[in-house]
């Protein structure tokens, strides 16, 4: 532990804008280096190569200090977990070295299961005075159903893993027994760990080097901040009433719902209510966590890209939707594949504020989280496996230029898994790799075009596919034209999939098809 020194100012004395901006970047680097130390010694190919993780700084209350710019919807699964924390454990009775582990969306903050966060609290001279957290998801629990979170996998609320330093082993081995894949979990979970203690020695020096005082100060003027750059920027929107409508399909659903948002601008304060249908027996519902992360990430995209990624930002936002709904769902309801409803959310509050301020507002992008999950025992070694992919699409044309082709948009932010990785380590091989021709939106400028990835399955496996926008198009904007939709299809003989799941016998395909992006503005 480092050696911490007396702060330099008295705590209650303001303290100066430039050591508040040198904070805040040492704040922001911290979190970036826990992520890369996150990736790096990772196992499965989910995080060393698609990087689907977060790390984050939060302070002893369970705000947010700074965010890491990975994935967006993480947040949800941050902001969800320390309260619950705090409840459990009282911060009288924490000590260095504990690490809490939990997942669960109703008892733990989480917003789906294979998202399991480690959150260390960080202590200097006996005081407790920040988190180191982050998130890796663990693309383990495959070929389940989905009618409610008792079939989704393993639920873990926030319990320590490690006590004062030392790994209770009784935990882990529980963890361990209800995976699939456990020797990827176990390498996937020290890896969390390892980012975590480098958070943790990193806000160490940082408070010996400026002084504790001065770190906290900072932190809570950094979230005043950001507080006061939202406000001026929803005060630039002419206050009134502002709703749009949309509508949202996924292959564990027959047919569309109908969603829609209505954003109140008043002053320097916005509101935000959501309608949607009642939480469906399908894993796309969304916790009301899941909902304020796309919420609060979608209201900056328009607001103001350049507000700092902390707690301050969301202090002028009410966010309202009914409970028991898909975008507020209760228990017991299924959230695995509450991603693509959660894109749907930017959606609309895309296009409401499109309404008011179009110049800020980008076309509809793909609007989804494609995913499809293989799942099955390998012939060469007879241990099971388990791959995940997310595939990106199009992004929506700006008011300036055209949008970009087959990306990850909004609230993910995963890398492809290279060919040469996905053939090296799964019975799979990827026939087709290739953006969609005329899938991105004609106008002004064109919507991006979004992809194709066809597999075939060289051993026998189960198959999941995820997705949406298979029914309805990607908007454009002030007469931009729709982008494509996506899909899946099959090969001839291949039993067909019911409702996205369904078995591969060796020498089956199945092609994936991802929806493009609206184009801006009318064609000259």
């Amino acid at each position: 532990m480092s050696e911490s020194r007396p702060s330099r100012v008295d705590p209650a004395t303001p303290i100066d804008p430039i050591t508040v901006e040198v904070l805040g970047s040492a704040f922001a680097s911290i979190a970036e280096e826990m992520g890369e130390a996150l990736v790096r010694a990772s196992y499965s190919t989910n995080i060393k190569e698609r990087r689907d993780c977060s790390t984050a700084l939060f302070d002893t209350k369970g705000n947010t200090l700074c965010q890491a710019e990975h994935i967006p919807m993480h947040l949800g699964s941050f902001i969800g977990i320390l309260p619950h924390i705090l409840k459990r454990h009282p911060a009288a009775g924490m000590a260095p070295g504990d690490v809490f582990v939990g997942n669960d969306a109703y008892e733990g903050g989480g917003t789906h299961l294979p998202d399991i966060v480690l959150a260390e609290p960080i202590f200097v001279d006996g005081t407790m005075v920040a988190w180191a957290v982050n998130l890796a998801h663990h693309a383990d629990f495959a070929d389940r159903g989905h009618a409610h979170i008792y079939q989704e996998g393993l639920r873990i609320p926030p319990i320590r893993l490690y006590r004062a330093g030392a790994l209770v082993n009784d935990v882990l081995e529980l963890i361990l027994l209800n995976c699939q894949v456990p020797r990827e979990r176990l390498s996937d979970l020290r890896a969390q760990m390892a980012a975590n203690r480098l958070g943790v020695e990193r806000m160490q020096g940082l408070c010996a080097k400026y002084g504790t005082a001065t770190v906290l100060a900072a932190g809570d003027a950094l979230q005043d901040y950001a507080e006061r750059k939202m406000r001026a920027g929803i005060a630039a929107i002419p206050d009134g009433t502002y709703s749009f409508a949309d509508r949202f399909d996924a292959p564990e659903i027959d047919g569309e719902l109908a969603m829609g948002c209505t954003i109140t601008v008043a002053g320097d304060a916005m509101r935000l209510h959501f309608d949607s249908p009642p939480q469906a027996r399908a894993g796309i519902n969304c916790t009301y966590t899941a909902l304020l992360s796309a919420v609060y990430y979608a209201v900056k995209t328009v607001i103001d890209p350049t507000i700092l990624p902390n707690a301050g930002l969301t202090r002028p936002l009410t966010v309202t939707a009914p409970a028991g709904t898909v975008l507020n769902c209760t228990h017991p309801a299924a959230v695995n594949g509450r991603l693509s409803a959660c894109q749907r959310v930017v959606d609309l509050i895309h296009g409401a504020l499109a309404r008011v301020v179009p110049d800020r507002v980008i076309a509809a992008c793909n609007g989804a989280c494609y995913s499809v999950t293989f799942a099955g025992t390998h012939p060469a070694t007879g241990e099971l496996w388990v791959y995940l992919e997310t595939i990106g699409g199009g992004s929506g044309a700006r008011a300036t230029k055209d949008g970009l082709d087959g990306v990850h948009v909004h609230l993910t932010n995963t890398s492809n898994l290279p060919v040469e990785s996905l053939e090296l380590e799964y019975p799979l091989t990827l026939l087709r790799y290739e953006l969609v021709d005329g899938s991105g939106g004609a106008g002004r400028h064109r919507g991006g075009m979004g992809l194709r990835r066809v597999y075939r399955a060289e051993a026998d496996c189960r198959v999941r596919v995820d997705g949406t926008r298979m029914l309805s198009a990607p908007w454009g904007l002030l007469g931009g034209e729709a982008g494509g939709m996506g899909g899946y299809a099959t090969s001839p003989g291949m039993v067909p999939l019911d409702h996205g799941n369904g078995g591969m016998t060796g020498g089956d395909v199945i092609t994936i098809t991802t929806p493009g992006a609206g184009g801006y503005g009318h064609v000259e």
